[in-house]
């Protein structure tokens, strides 16, 4: 399968997804689970089955969200899809209309190809790294802005330390920036990044598959990203940017 043959069947998956959680009538149904700062929905993984339907015919193996205990991310090497049917769950159940479906295809450690679908808007964000990055089919990179002009979003994850130590050296992190935004959806923020809606991302400790896919759009579109290991299972450090924020040493402290 080439890598256009690879990207056309991510975004097929991800409108697949898409109309399905679109189309709910009642999107704060079906909860499965929920805690102080999380919840999760049946249409989560329901979104996910349609997904895997659609991946399956690359004979590729998938990671995904709902099925994060069947596949170890970091034992899985070579070609894998990296999948999150609904990144923006709490942003879904209350009707705010910032949330997506995103399918990424990873090659060991590297991103490869991803799409990342606001069905609630219509827009699919997608890209090969190397090769380019659009949005709905035009060409879509990121935006030159230096720090103090720059856009950063970044996201506080389940587990996150709210300590007034650790809050205060959030605040000193990202202080630098012309504005910050919290918008509650990972991957819907680097597709911003990428289409230069948005200049940065940072976030600590998140899921690998709410960032896969946004990884490769950031790229595709001529950014860049470093990221450090996290203490979390399937998780990471990560800081993105349009090329001319480069986070001064060092990143994560």
């Amino acid at each position: 399968m080439t890598k256009q043959e690879s990207l056309a069947l991510a975004e097929r998956a991800a409108r697949v997804a898409g109309a399905f959680l679109a189309s709910n009538p009642d999107r704060s149904a079906g909860r499965l689970t929920e805690t102080m700062r999380d919840i999760k929905l049946r249409a989560d993984r329901d979104a996910e089955d349609r997904i895997v339907d659609v991946l399956d015919e690359s004979h590729i193996a998938i990671v995904a969200e709902e099925r994060s205990g069947e596949a170890e991310e970091g034992t899985v090497t070579g070609p894998r899809w990296i999948v999150d049917p609904l990144d923006g769950t709490m942003n879904y159940v209350q009707g705010i209309p910032f949330c997506c479906v995103s399918v990424a295809l990873w090659e060991d450690d590297e991103p490869v190809a991803g799409a990342v679908y606001d069905f609630d808007h219509n827009e699919m964000f997608s890209a090969i790294v190397g090769v380019g990055a659009w949005l709905n089919g035009s060409a879509m990179c990121v935006r030159k802005a230096k720090p103090e002009r720059a856009v950063l979003c970044t996201g506080f994850p389940v587990g996150t330390d709210f300590t007034p130590v650790a809050v205060s050296r959030f605040v000193e992190q990202v202080r630098t920036f012309r504005k910050v935004r919290l918008l509650g959806s990972a991957a819907l923020s680097l597709a911003y990044v990428a289409s230069g809606r948005a200049d940065v991302y940072f976030e600590r400790d998140i899921r690998i598959w709410d960032v896969a896919a946004g990884l490769a759009l950031v790229r595709g579109a001529g950014g860049a990203f470093v990221s450090a290991p996290s203490p979390l299972h399937h998780a990471l450090s990560l800081y993105a940017h349009n090329g001319d924020c480069p986070w001064p040493e060092p990143v994560f402290t």
